[in-house]
C-alpha cells in the first residue's frame, strides 16, 4: 500500500491532534486552556489583558477567542523569571 505525501502528513497530524500534540506551527487555546496552563482565574486573565500585562487574545469567529499558545509560554517563562531573579 503507496501513501502520497500528502496521505501521510494527514494521517501524522491526525494522530498528533487525537494524541494532544500540537502542530509544528503552534495553536490556539481556548480560555479554559489558557486557564489551566496560567493557573489564573478567568477574571483574572481578562483584568491583566486589559492592563496590557497578558498577550491579547484573537478573534477566531464571531463568538470565539483564542491566545497563540507561544505567546502564552513566553508569559509564564517570563513571569517564572521575575519569580526566580527576585526570590
Amino acid at each position: 500500500m503507496n501513501m502520497m505525501p500528502s496521505e501521510l502528513s494527514r494521517r501524522s497530524l491526525a494522530s498528533d491532534k487525537m494524541n494532544g500534540r500540537p502542530s509544528d506551527g503552534g495553536r490556539f487555546l481556548r480560555i479554559n486552556d489558557v486557564i489551566a496552563t496560567v493557573g489564573l482565574s478567568r477574571a483574572t486573565i481578562y483584568r491583566l489583558m486589559d492592563a496590557g500585562d497578558f498577550p491579547k487574545s484573537k478573534a477566531l469567529t464571531k463568538r470565539c477567542v483564542g491566545w497563540w499558545e507561544a505567546e502564552v509560554s513566553k508569559w509564564v517563562a517570563a513571569r517564572l523569571a521575575d519569580a526566580f531573579d527576585t526570590g
